[in-house]
């Protein structure tokens, strides 16, 4: 039996007729940037964030650039992030010059430690002023945010990190790529720090037919900005009130979303049901106490992007795995803070050792709302099969 880690076709299938209606339209009338189909879009994203302030945009990682450029952030700035994540959450910042400061994640729940956090800032940092934000003790770069990614499907513990934030007057910037519709405390991910920054690559739980991504703001002069910034600093042709970029999302784009996330929370449903059937075939075959399996707070959900266990042997597992047709993977392999590009800052083995421990353990197995009951259940035979030789 063949077990894909993802199989998009499957989805597609049930979809099919309305995403040809959606896209014929655009394709007909030509209108294919920008116009009303990417603002239908946009409205469906901010009633299912409740946040007011929605912009289109043509990925997550420019999400993430737009949002930093309209912060000010730059060459004097330095903006806390995890290094147990994708690349794009430290690589999109530094573009502009802010010096990501690497910091270790919670051991459960894989994303940021506030812990960790309020550690390197009274470690590292000095307040001076009462409306200036914390000074490094050696460069004398600036602190002006956090970044918590919402790793996997869950979201990080955010009320801690809003309290730090709020303490020291800096920016929380969230990366909710991988967490749309994930929910902290009734709340959704994106929708509690200045700005929330998805992704819509097409293997994520909303996901589109190619590049594309969103930002959310409940702050109207900034949201005001980062839409001039999206189609080259200006709302009028030819007019440009700041320097800005091209980051505008495809019509088309929009319109095979605006299908997709009708379908959004059923797909969640599905993907947390078969986290749970993981998690029941994990103790009928007595592995529960060889691997680990996600870890969800009571005051948080998992919308499983990635159904991700922890486990010895990891790469082992993975060969034997792949031997059998299983798919598999590994997010993520190597840490931030250890990779060639960001070796300039100074970080080495053994300064994120919660973070170093996860990149050696962790292992995604197949998990999406069309994987069915047999395939997990071969699945996991084979990974009992693995434990027993």
């Amino acid at each position: 039996m063949k077990v894909p880690l993802l199989d998009l076709t499957a989805q597609y299938k049930t979809i099919k007729d309305d995403v040809i209606a959606a896209i014929t339209p655009v394709m007909e009338t030509q209108m294919l940037i920008l116009g009303a189909t990417v603002e239908k879009f946009e409205a469906a994203m901010s009633e299912l964030t409740g946040v007011k302030g929605s912009i289109a945009v043509s990925s997550g990682t420019d999400a993430i650039v737009l949002a930093g450029m309209a912060l000010g952030l730059g060459h004097e700035d330095d903006v806390i992030v995890p290094s147990f994540t994708f690349f794009a959450t430290a690589g999109c910042i530094a573009r502009l010059g802010v010096r990501p400061v690497f910091v270790d994640i919670d051991p459960k729940t894989y994303c940021l430690s506030p812990d960790a956090v309020a550690k390197t800032i009274a470690r590292d940092y000095v307040v001076k002023g009462d409306d200036a934000p914390p000074v490094h003790r050696k460069t004398g770069r600036k602190l002006r945010g956090i970044m918590p990614v919402h790793l996997y499907g869950q979201c990080a513990d955010m009320d801690p990190l809003l309290e730090i934030a709020e303490i020291y007057r800096i920016h929380v910037i969230e990366d909710a790529a991988q967490a749309i519709d994930a929910r902290y405390k009734g709340k959704p991910a994106g929708s509690m720090g200045i700005v929330g920054c998805y992704s819509f690559y097409p293997t994520k739980n909303l996901g589109a037919f190619g590049d594309a991504g969103h930002i959310v703001s409940n702050d109207p002069a900034l949201t005001d900005l980062m839409r001039k910034m999206r189609v080259h600093g200006g709302h009028q042709r030819y007019f440009h009130d700041v320097v800005g970029m091209n980051a505008r999302m495809d019509a088309l784009q929009a319109a095979v979303l605006t299908v997709k996330i009708k379908h959004l929370k059923g797909w969640i449903k599905a993907r947390q049901e078969r986290a749970a059937r993981y998690v029941s075939l994990f103790e009928k075959h007595g592995l529960l106490k060889t691997i680990t399996p996600p870890f969800t707070p009571p005051d948080r959900d998992h919308t499983y992007h990635q159904f991700v266990i922890r486990c010895p042997k990891r790469d082992a597992l993975r060969d034997f795995l792949k031997a059998a047709d299983v798919g598999s993977e590994v997010y993520y392999p190597h840490p931030l803070h250890l990779q060639k590009c960001f070796a300039g800052l100074g970080y080495k083995e053994g300064d994120l050792p919660e973070t170093e421990k996860a990149t050696r353990e962790v292992l995604a197995l197949p998990i999406y709302p069309e994987l069915s009951t047999e395939q997990q259940t071969f699945a996991v035979e084979k990974i009992a099969e693995f434990y027993r030789k």
